[in-house]
């Protein structure tokens, strides 16, 4: 099995409070085991009825909600979130154009309005901001951080002879350090990420549509899980990890291996 060659460490960390709505960069980011990243996903936007019961929630799938596979004039818009208060701003071109709390009825109230107005040609019903405590609307509906490997994203860019936005691929922690591809690996191993936090990695990610769209353009503009797909034979790029010791984890931090 291969081995790190030189010391690996957090590039950077990002979470993503609303589904399909642009990245928060963190210098740092508490996690709990056997929770979600908090604040991650923490909320989505309805497209129509989707079924979703806050009483028993659960994984759907995400043609159930905006998000960027099918609805790639989301990354024209950049957003703000405020822990504190749980206040989203949405800016487009630099410039406020709505926002709320979206632990408020009226604060998600006009939010919806704004997006039964912006995506009124995408949608199949009136837009309603969803969540419900301690559920995330992940990809893969479990309690997971998200991980990409640096080096394997540069081995991408190689075969696309062009630069590719890390922000595509909509991750939790980016590594730098590791060798290509030897994220994994490490599935079903348990590493460090600093002093205190340990996750064990559960599984690869399978890359969708949503790749495809540049997260600064909104443009449709590359096929990333067919380039995967054929210069590689799979179309996976990064990791999922359950949390199995909480912390702190910061930027630089370093990325160790934990013995089996």
């Amino acid at each position: 099995m291969p081995r790190d060659s030189v010391p690996a460490s957090i590039d950077a960390i990002y979470r993503y409070p609303v589904k399909g709505l642009s990245a928060e960069p963190l210098q740092s980011l508490t996690l709990t085991a056997g929770q979600p990243v908090p604040f991650d996903r923490a909320w989505a936007s309805e497209n129509g009825p989707s079924g979703f019961d806050p009483a028993a929630p659960a994984k759907m799938p995400k043609i159930k909600f905006l998000m960027l596979m099918k609805n790639e004039r989301l990354a024209a818009l950049q957003t703000r979130f405020d822990e504190e208060t749980s206040e989203l701003t949405i800016l487009r071109h630099g410039k406020r154009v709505a926002g709320g709390k979206l632990d408020d009825p009226l604060g998600r109230q006009l939010i919806e309005q704004f997006f039964s107005a912006y995506m009124s040609e995408e949608l199949r019903g009136a837009p309603k901001i969803l969540s419900t405590a301690g559920h995330t609307f992940s990809d893969v509906g479990l309690p997971v951080v998200s991980i990409i490997n640096m080096a394997s994203l540069r081995e991408l860019e190689r075969v696309a002879g062009r630069p590719v936005d890390p922000l595509r691929f909509r991750a939790n922690v980016y590594v730098d350090g590791w060798q290509p591809w030897q994220e994994f690996y490490k599935v079903g191993e348990e590493i460090a990420l600093g002093d205190e936090v340990v996750v064990r990695v559960v599984e690869r990610t399978v890359r969708c549509a949503a790749t495809n769209v540049d997260p600064q353009t909104a443009e449709r503009d590359m096929q990333i899980p067919r380039l995967l797909d054929r210069a590689f034979g799979h179309s996976d790029l990064g990791v999922y990890a359950e949390i199995v010791r909480g912390g702190t984890i910061n930027h630089r931090d370093a990325v160790i291996d934990r013995p089996n």
